[in-house]
């Protein structure tokens, strides 16, 4: 939970700064597309002997899907070409665990990050926020991935809770005038940075890329 803490306090320490007081911020609204990539994406687990149930267990493939969520923005000018972002986020997706001869697991990745963004307007725009835009950051990911037999969304029997620290970049474009609500279309690549260790036991990392179209005023 310590890193969290530290990843929050900068960008709050610059939003208070004295170069944001006469501007105001924008805040902004998104769905957001996810699409799992590597391990996230697919990855198999060699075979193994369970004490258990005293026999090997198959290797195991693991998928999972294209998963939705929201966002929540609020970007804070610092110069013609720069802003920094406060993001709050959350999403979700679905996936299975399969091997020969074993019961397919229902299995649920859910997660809920807070994060601190870079955004960079080569044209000038960051005050009004509109055109293209360069964004880069890091942010706490609060995760949960669930594992079951039965109703995918009833009957979890399995629970793994992780807190890790990632990184995205990408780029995206603000569309419309000078003031009043804009559109944004944004495509960002999202990287687990700690906490990814799968011969240790960790889940493998959440890396995605996310697409995202919002409102922002």
């Amino acid at each position: 939970m310590r890193f969290a803490a530290s990843l929050l306090a900068l960008p709050l320490v610059l939003a208070s700064g004295p170069a944001l007081k006469a501007q105001s911020p924008h805040m902004g609204f998104s769905l957001n597309l996810l699409a799992p990539t590597g391990d996230f994406a697919s990855k198999t687990y060699p075979a193994y002997y369970s004490s258990k149930v005293d026999r090997v267990i198959p290797p195991q493939k693991e998928t999972y899907d294209v998963g939705i969520g929201g966002s929540f923005t609020v970007s804070f000018p610092m110069d013609r070409n720069l802003a920094i972002r406060l993001n709050l986020s959350g999403s979700a997706e679905n996936g299975t665990n399969r091997a020969p001869g074993e019961d397919t697991i229902n299995l649920r990745h859910s997660q809920f990050n807070l994060g601190g963004d870079l955004q960079i307007f080569p044209q000038g725009t960051a005050f009004r926020h509109r055109g293209l835009y360069f964004v880069a950051g890091l942010s706490a990911d609060f995760e949960q991935f669930d594992r079951s037999f039965g109703d995918p969304l009833y009957d979890y029997t399995d629970t793994t809770r992780k807190s890790r620290l990632g990184a995205s970049g990408g780029i995206g474009h603000s569309f419309g005038y000078d003031s009043g609500m804009r559109f944004t279309l944004e495509a960002s690549f999202h990287k687990t940075l700690t906490g990814n260790d799968t011969a240790a036991g960790d889940p493998p990392s959440t890396d995605f890329m996310k697409f995202s179209f919002g409102v922002v005023f």
